[in-house]
């Protein structure tokens, strides 16, 4: 009988600490719920200036705050995806989410970070960080290369496109395979 209520209070407690998670992240997605809504993904990106990365998604934060999460907007969800970028700005594809889609005109700069809230990578360019304005509130975005040569490609293109000069030229996808969410080539 001793142990049957050990075992009924410890799923007790278990239940409370996942009710407190929850209640918890409810909680912060209404303190943000005046974070505008985001930008509409155009229906055409035009072509891509670098060659897609497949990672992962990790999080969205408020610039420079690193741990401070913003859930409004589903922007707080992590998920597996493809970071891509055109003239037109960057499209950050998740499956089974929306995606986040920054015009070029929000874009505020492209670096690389050790982590954002959600994954550490301690690397210092592990996590390529996109800050930019939604409203009038500044956010870092942070996404996960799978292969490390491309991220720094990527993120060169993404200089070249914010000085305002020509990105690296559109891809051809006759002689440069993307590779599909997954990571294989598509």
């Amino acid at each position: 009988m001793e142990r049957l209520l050990l075992v009924l209070g410890l799923v007790l407690l278990l239940a409370l600490l996942v009710y407190g998670l929850y209640a918890g992240w409810r909680h912060r997605a209404a303190r943000q719920s005046d974070l505008a809504e985001l930008p509409v993904l155009p229906a055409d990106l035009g072509p891509d200036v670098a060659r897609p990365m497949s990672g992962l998604y990790v999080s969205t934060t408020t610039a420079g705050n690193w741990q401070d999460r913003v859930v409004a907007r589903g922007l707080g969800r992590r998920a597996a995806g493809a970071a891509r970028l055109s003239a037109e700005g960057v499209c950050i594809e998740r499956d089974g989410e929306s995606d986040i889609f920054v015009p070029v005109t929000d874009l505020v700069e492209v670096t690389t970070a050790p982590g954002i809230a959600g994954k550490v990578i301690g690397q210092a360019d592990g996590i390529v960080i996109i800050r930019w304005r939604l409203g009038g509130v500044a956010l870092d975005s942070g996404f996960r290369a799978d292969d490390p040569d491309r991220q720094l490609d990527w993120i060169d293109a993404a200089h070249a496109l914010l000085a305002g000069g020509p990105a690296t030229g559109s891809v051809d996808p006759e002689h440069d395979a993307t590779p599909n969410i997954n990571g294989a080539p598509s």
